[in-house]
């Protein structure tokens, strides 16, 4: 064998293992050099098949592509993209999922949201209850007649002028309005004509983009007619007219305008979020709320003397009597909003009494779709509280 091609074994042999040739004189340089000329002489070891292993696995990875995936997208991922929750005794707060930093970057609660608003936000415009002695003994007799109507589940509020007695059952739970939330849509038209923003004279013309079904028959009236907001809020009130309504909130500047004043009347729990007619039950308050903005129609620092006449007047002649009116006393006089959807009816209004009292009644029902112990249910709970406010006090 040449020379030169022994000396390169050597070296070689010499690099992969320097004790047993370290007779050879070339230098060793570098501990990288050595590894490379190690790996490149020495063969490698094949890793042993380890069939628990690999059928470990191969269980593992079956089991989260065919129950992980799937339920994390069904039950997560999906009702984020289409807003819908697959489970109805699941409540998901998707606002707050969606937005989680209105936990943080806010300056003031909105409709029970955190939410920002500009700095220095005026004093609400209306003026809360003010409560004195709660009516225990005719709160008593209103959950006995709802013990007899179990699939009813009521919201009632009772307040007294006079004496600032009350009577509070789920009065802050949130119901779907119905027709009821017609009540702030006219004192927000009415605080708007204060304002000079228009005129109880203004006329608009009706179009199929205003046309509702469900109560009221402007639906069938031909397009093009003309009708002045007078005519308008009369036949929301009296007839509870819903096309008349959504021209009333598109006059106003949408359901957007409605709410913020709401807001700026200083009522957190009512919400306007569907044109009418709203049968999902979207729009929603409470008897709390619904009786605050009662009692500010006698408040003279929120309406005027001319504003109150014409709501009073509306209010006054509502065609349906079939609730609460049919619980009163001879001689009593009734100025009130209905509202009915089927799973939710309600009346809210205040009783004059021929003796000169006056009190807020607001009694909400939720019942199965159409019952007739709906309205059962609240022309005895009506003839109750007349009963107490006519003879105990």
């Amino acid at each position: 064998m040449p020379k030169m091609a022994q000396k390169q074994i050597n070296t070689i042999r010499n690099y992969a293992n320097p004790q047993a040739y370290s007779y050879v004189n070339v230098p060793i340089k570098t501990t990288r050099t050595r590894k490379r000329i190690q790996n490149a002489v020495q063969p490698k070891k094949r890793k042993r098949f380890n069939p628990l292993a690999q059928l470990v696995s191969m269980i593992f990875f079956a089991c989260v592509g065919y129950f992980i995936i799937p339920t994390v997208f069904h039950d997560i991922s999906l009702p984020l993209l289409t807003g819908k929750q697959n489970y109805s005794h699941i409540k998901t707060d998707y606002y707050n999922l969606l937005f989680p930093t209105t936990n943080y970057l806010s300056n003031t609660i909105f409709q029970n949201r955190r939410a920002l608003a500009p700095a220095g936000t005026k004093k609400p415009l209306m003026t809360p209850i003010y409560r004195t002695e709660e009516l225990t003994i005719l709160e008593k007799s209103l959950r006995e007649l709802m013990a007899k109507y179990p699939t009813i589940k009521p919201a009632i509020t009772v307040w007294d002028f006079n004496t600032g007695k009350y009577a509070d059952i789920n009065g802050s739970e949130i119901y779907p309005a119905a027709s009821i939330i017609k009540v702030p849509v006219l004192i927000s038209l009415f605080k708007s004509i204060e304002a000079n923003k228009l005129s109880i004279y203004d006329e608009m013309y009706l179009t199929n983009y205003y046309k509702a079904a469900g109560s009221g028959n402007l639906q069938y009236h031909s397009n093009g007619q003309k009708y002045t907001i007078d005519q308008l809020a009369k036949v929301m009130i009296q007839d509870s007219d819903n096309s008349a309504t959504n021209m009333l909130m598109s006059k106003l500047g949408s359901m957007t305008s409605v709410n913020s004043d709401l807001r700026s009347w200083g009522i957190k729990r009512t919400y306007v979020k569907t044109w009418l007619p709203d049968l999902k039950g979207t729009n929603y308050t409470t008897t709390n709320d619904m009786a605050t903005m009662l009692f500010n129609l006698d408040n003279p620092t929120f309406l005027s003397i001319n504003s109150r006449e014409y709501i009073v007047d509306y209010m006054s002649h509502v065609k349906n009597d079939r609730l609460i009116p049919q619980g009163l006393g001879e001689g009593a006089t009734f100025l009130h909003k209905t509202g009915d959807i089927g799973t939710m009816l309600g009346d809210a209004g205040i009783v004059f009494m021929p003796n000169g009292k006056k009190y807020i009644v607001v009694i909400m029902a939720n019942r199965p779709y159409n019952s007739p112990l709906g309205k059962t249910f609240i022309q005895q709970a009506s003839k109750i509280i007349y009963t107490y406010m006519s003879t105990v006090y």
